[in-house]
């Protein structure tokens, strides 16, 4: 059986599994039918024989006999026996038969479980989808498999022995999977097991599915409801459209009341829909919600698998080292895949000890890789197989060109080798699909294990303080001050870490902080208390965020954020007990090493944004990208010949067809850049920003012109579908801008669908732009592929008319009372410019100053802004924000510009609340 596994693993086909499978649970559960099934095929192949002897020994004596053939007794009487042996034989075959199809009858029964294992293999094999260290082979699940029908409990009848048989392995498959997988990942797996598993039992329909994976909304649409963003309304609207869904909207309108309520509740996925809509189906909910509330999005789905398949698939349970090295072996390693900030080797270490394998008796190998320690890391592989050693390889990663010869070496190990002998290794995943080099056969065989650090406010802080100990607490002579700064850094180095999980408002790009960072820190706090009669606050701030903690970060805004943090959290204040690090958590009295963890236990508030000084918004909008990812990754996992993958009804190429010709029905011409610079006697620097834009403008649509009537010369079969065609047929099947067009754009999160609307938009701004050249009423910021340039302009405008130098200039930013409607004319100089979106905050148009943001509305419009051009000298610098401008809620790479925004409050709030402008959302 797993001679025979390996060998078709590459091209093992559903149909071919599923019989394979079939065989494997039959031997096990009805070896007698399997042998029955054996000997009558071996029986066949006898008569056959036979036949042929007989046949055979009859034609010769038949060309041998000479005239009288009625004379020739003997051959006679062969022909006789032959006549008789056929007719015997004829009567076995049929008998054979009715047998076959009987064996084949109580076989069948077991094929439902086959079913469903060959469907878990083929969403495994699909994992690597969401990163490539996911990989599993069908010899690995095939152990899996056979140890599951093993666990089974025994039934008596043979319907109800399947039922089990089915739930047996799907949890085992299950929990093998998981334990391999990151906690970001888990979700995304068992919605598709639930998923698949629902439309193969035509329990759910695959439109239905298609809706809630896509979210095909009405764009351009304003939500009547206060309670609703238009994308959302307009998610309402296309559902409006199912029969199963209609008058939703008429609904919503007329009962807002009830529907408010239930759309603000805390965890509308546990309330109760109103109306007749509470009996809808449980896919059907989740459509509804998901145009209402998608930051709730993971939890529904988590509570719509628990509701199909049971708790046991939701419930956060780790599985003990112990009980996962049962299942490795001589010839199964072990593949820890890595977190920062977590050391999986305690484990290994700790079992080894109960086991007899420790460092001081020489049955156990650890060798960290890196310079030069391939040829130790062999020898102990050579000496561990051999002897029954324990081995363990740290890091593997770091030796990309020796993994090839490492791969080798273990599988060679993995035959004929002593049964004590494990092999543990450990990598970090790479972090893009690119740079993935790990080889496919030391991570699909081995039993892969992720661990991950705490997640939490409160974790993380204990965590921070189990660095130390009273030892510690006790070591300086100016204690007071040494143990309240050693807690503010332990607070401090909590925060950075567990900030990166809401994404870019957290940090712009994602930094290895790790323990040795709070520990060299603390140590550097130690011999400066120690050196200086008083404490050199300044001194302190600038080596922890400039050295220890900045020498990670890249990102300039990440820097402020970081030297932010410290300034709030060391200062002289603390020392009086004065300083809060976050709303309702003061710096602890002094205590000793016990008393800061029961501090931390009973004092420090619940988990929420407003501990890293981020608005509960943050959470909102982390939660709501987390989802969109979720269904995303969902839907790219989708089989090919699926319904869900076509929407039910619509085959993938005209589903691609469709979208390709309307695409290519709404794209205007290119522009004529000769017509357009005949029209200009002077080239201001508007005109040139113009000229610039058009150009980009074109070689952009036409790129899209050329890739689509490739395409679609490929689809008619005039054209062989090459890697190309495929991906940009995958893009649009899958509503994703493909990536020759986005390399020629501007950066953008939406999808297919939104990015092309926005796309006729700018077409539009340019060609009524450059119907005159007149410098619009308001300019839309956003619509430009180079905003910075028009930036520029307004300086070099400026600049030439005033007669001030260039480099001695800065733009002024004054955010007016008005809409973009309001405005009738262009200022005399600079520009008004619209579009802008705040995140973190919100403009108070009242009293023109940043205020704090409201609940639920994550990106709320800027009014019209009125952008000059002055002299450095004459900015305001009193009273400001220093506010930087992105172009998506990608930020990071997309930044272009600082604006300074007035503020009554101080600057830090804003800094930790990440609060920026952005020209899309």
């Amino acid at each position: 059986m797993q001679a025979q596994c390996t060998l078709i693993n590459f091209l093992v086909t559903r149909d071919g599994l599923e019989d394979q499978l079939l065989a494997a649970v039959v031997a096990k559960e009805r070896p007698d039918l399997e042998e029955l099934k054996a000997e009558l095929t071996k029986q066949q192949n006898n008569f056959k024989i036979v036949l042929k002897q007989l046949e055979d020994s009859l034609l010769a004596r038949l060309s041998a006999a000479s005239g009288n053939f009625l004379g020739d007794t003997a051959l006679v009487e062969n022909l006789e026996i032959t006549k008789a042996t056929a007719t015997e034989i004829e009567e076995k075959v049929r008998e054979a038969k009715i047998t076959e199809v009987k064996i084949n009858e109580a076989r069948e029964n077991y094929r439902p479980a086959s079913i469903r294992a060959a469907l878990l293999y083929f969403i495994l094999n699909d994992l690597n989808k969401i990163n490539p260290i996911y990989q599993f082979s069908l010899k690995a699940f095939s152990v899996v498999f056979e140890v599951a029908i093993m666990l089974t409990e025994p039934a008596d009848e043979v319907k109800h022995r399947v039922n089990n048989l089915i739930d047996q392995i799907t949890y085992s498959v299950f929990m093998y999977t998981n334990r391999s997988l990151f906690e970001r990942d888990k979700l995304t797996f068992i919605a598709q097991v639930a998923f698949q598993i629902l439309l193969m039992k035509k329990e759910i329909n695959p439109t239905e599915l298609d809706f809630l994976l896509r979210f095909p909304y009405k764009a351009g649409l304003g939500s009547p409801v206060d309670f609703l963003a238009n994308q959302g309304w307009g998610g309402i609207k296309a559902l409006s459209e199912f029969d199963e869904f209609k008058n939703l909207d008429r609904d919503m309108e007329g009962s807002a009341k009830r529907w408010k309520k239930f759309v603000e509740s805390e965890a509308p996925e546990k309330e109760k829909f109103p109306q007749e809509w509470k009996n809808k189906t449980g896919l059907q909910k989740l459509c509804m919600m998901r145009c209402m509330r998608p930051d709730r999005m993971s939890y529904a789905v988590s509570t719509f698998v628990e509701e199909k398949m049971g708790t046991k698939y939701v419930e956060g349970r780790s599985v003990e080292f112990a009980v996962s090295f049962e299942e490795s072996s001589s010839s199964t390693p072990m593949f820890f895949i890595l977190s920062p900030g977590v050391d999986p080797l305690k484990d290994v270490e700790a079992l080894g000890k109960k086991m007899g394998f420790t460092f001081d008796n020489g049955k156990f190998h650890n060798v960290s890789l890196g310079q030069g320690q391939e040829v130790v890391a062999e020898a102990a592989l050579n000496m561990a197989a051999r002897e029954g050693h324990w081995v363990i390889l740290q890091n593997i990663h770091l030796v990309a060109k020796w993994l090839g010869s490492l791969d080798k070496l273990v599988e060679r190990y993995s035959i004929g080798s002593h049964d004590d002998y494990r092999v543990y290794m450990s990598a970090e995943p790479s972090p893009t699909p690119e740079s993935h080099y790990i080889p496919q056969g030391l991570l699909e065989n081995g039993i892969k294990i992720t661990n991950e650090p705490p997640t939490g406010m409160q974790a993380n802080l204990h965590k921070a303080l189990y660095l130390f100990n009273q030892d510690t607490l006790e070591m300086c002579s100016k204690e007071s001050e040494f143990k309240v700064i050693l807690f503010a850094l332990c607070y401090f180095h909590a925060v950075v870490a567990e900030r990166r999980k809401f994404g870019a408002q957290g940090w712009n790009r994602s930094y290895p902080f790790n323990n040795g960072d709070l520990t060299i820190s603390v140590n550097v706090l130690y011999n400066y208390l120690e050196a200086n009669s008083k404490v050199p606050w300044d001194d302190l701030r600038y080596l922890f965020g400039e050295i220890m903690y900045g020498g990670h970060i890249t990102d300039d805004w990440d820097r402020k954020l970081c030297r932010t943090y410290l300034e709030e959290y060391v200062r002289p204040e603390m020392l009086e007990g004065e300083l809060y690090l976050a709303p309702s958590f003061p710096v602890p009295p002094n205590s000793d090493y016990k008393g800061y963890h029961m501090y931390i236990d009973e004092v420090l508030p619940p988990e929420s944004p407003y501990l890293y000084g981020l608005h509960p918004n943050a959470e909102i909008g982390f939660l709501t990208i987390t989802s969109e990812k979720l269904f995303r990754t969902v839907l790219e996992m989708q089989p090919k010949e699926s319904d869900a993958a076509g929407g039910g009804g619509v085959s993938r190429e005209e589903k691609v067809k469709g979208i390709l010709d309307e695409i290519l029905e709404k794209l205007p011409d290119g522009f004529n850049m000769i017509e357009i610079m005949a029209k200009v006697e002077e080239r201001t620097p508007y005109i040139i920003v113009a000229f610039q834009e058009c150009e980009r403008m074109n070689f952009l649509t036409k790129e899209i012109t050329r890739s689509l009537k490739e395409l679609n010369l490929g689809l008619k079969g005039e054209l062989t579908i090459t890697t190309d065609m495929e991906e940009l047929g995958n893009a649009l099947f899958l509503d994703t801008v493909p990536e020759s067009w986005t390399k020629l754009a501007y950066p953008s999160l939406q999808g297919l669908g939104g990015w092309y609307a926005d796309l006729l938009l700018r077409i539009k701004e340019l060609e009524s732009w450059t119907a005159d050249f007149a410098l619009p009423t308001t300019v839309w910021l956003a619509g430009f592929f180079n905003p910075q340039s028009f930036l520029t302009a307004i300086m070099q405008s400026m600049a030439r008319k005033n007669e001030w130098p260039l480099d001695r200039m800065c733009l002024s930013v004054e955010v007016t009372k008005k809409n973009r409607e309001d405005m009738t004319s262009p200022p005399r100089e600079g520009a008004y410019v619209y579009g802008l979106y705040m995140e973190g905050a919100r403009w108070d148009t009242q009293t023109g100053v940043i205020a704090d943001a409201r609940l639920k509305e994550l990106t709320p419009n800027m009014p019209v802004i009125f952008i000059k051009a002055v002299p450095v000298d004459r900015q305001e610098t009193k009273n400001v924000y220093e506010c930087p401008v992105y172009k998506t809620r990608m930020r990071g790479p997309t930044f272009i510009w600082t604006f300074n925004l007035k503020t009554k409050e101080k600057s830090a709030k804003w800094v930790l609340a990440a609060v920026c402008l952005l020209l899309s959302v």
